[in-house]
């Protein structure tokens, strides 16, 4: 048996000592205190906004509870009619991460945009649901975009999108309503689990499967966006976006969800 040299001894502690660290910073991590934002049984703490409907009506039962998923279909329309639909959550975050576990099943509703086959979405920095218009389709928000593939093609997902806001890629004002992220493709009925890191006014992160597939900063309200430059004049000017309201979309595809949790980065 080789022994190793004297001056070698040290740097043997030494990675000895790293790969412990390592391990204990990955044990850490596995002890967050993700809190569960839906709770398998009902919608208890989130409340519809429907197009065209008031806030809380759900005329159609699009977003429910079955077998522990919540799930969003639309198997009481006849057609979807731009009939766009979000589901808030009660308590708006501002320093946070959200994870959500979503696949895409069956077939998309008649009359549903070519865009929003197999689409949905997690809407952050989202503004309060109360004061959306009975027609307007989104709220103002950034939209994390949920893309599932049509079977042959590429397909990004964890995209963004931005209904009456603007971002900052790279250090310059970037104005293109959406942008793909650089995501693999997920065909079929797979599960995927998306997660978003929000840090207020500061940058916001897009992950998928564990994999940073998207980063950008400093969001803002749209002054030319009818709907965000009435929430810039109820905020004396402010166009800076460093919170708001979380929400899940319908945009005529089924979706289901079996996880949605926080992780609250203020406390």
């Amino acid at each position: 048996m080789r022994t190793l040299p004297s001056l070698l001894l040290p740097l043997a502690f030494c990675s000895l000592f790293l790969a412990t660290e390592f391990v204990s910073s990955d044990d850490s991590v596995n002890n967050e205190n993700w809190v569960p934002l839906f709770n398998g049984k009902d919608l208890a703490g989130w409340t519809p906004k429907i197009r065209y409907e008031e806030y809380g009506e759900d005329s159609r039962n699009t977003f429910r509870v079955k077998d522990g998923l919540l799930q969003v279909g639309y198997e009481n329309y006849e057609e979807f009619n731009e009939t766009f639909g979000h589901l808030f959550y009660k308590t708006p975050y501002s320093n946070y991460r959200i994870r959500v576990e979503y696949r895409f099943t069956g077939e998309q509703l008649k009359g549903g945009p070519g865009w929003a086959y197999r689409n949905s979405g997690i809407m952050v920095h989202g503004q309060d649901p109360e004061t959306m218009v009975l027609d307007q389709d989104f709220p103002v928000s950034i939209e994390v975009q949920l893309l599932g593939g049509d079977g042959t093609g590429e397909r990004t997902t964890g995209n963004l999108c931005t209904p009456g806001t603007h971002v900052f890629i790279d250090g310059e004002l970037f104005k293109p309503h959406c942008t793909k992220s650089n995501s693999k493709t997920y065909h079929g009925e797979q599960w995927v689990t998306a997660e978003v890191e929000v840090r207020g006014h500061e940058v916001i992160r897009h992950i998928i499967n564990g994999e940073k597939v998207l980063e950008y900063e400093k969001p803002i309200l749209d002054g030319a966006h009818a709907e965000a430059s009435k929430l810039i004049e109820k905020a004396d000017g402010k166009i800076e976006l460093s919170g708001g309201t979380i929400s899940l979309q319908s945009e005529s595809h089924p979706v289901e969800f079996r996880k949605v949790e926080i992780l609250n980065l203020d406390e």
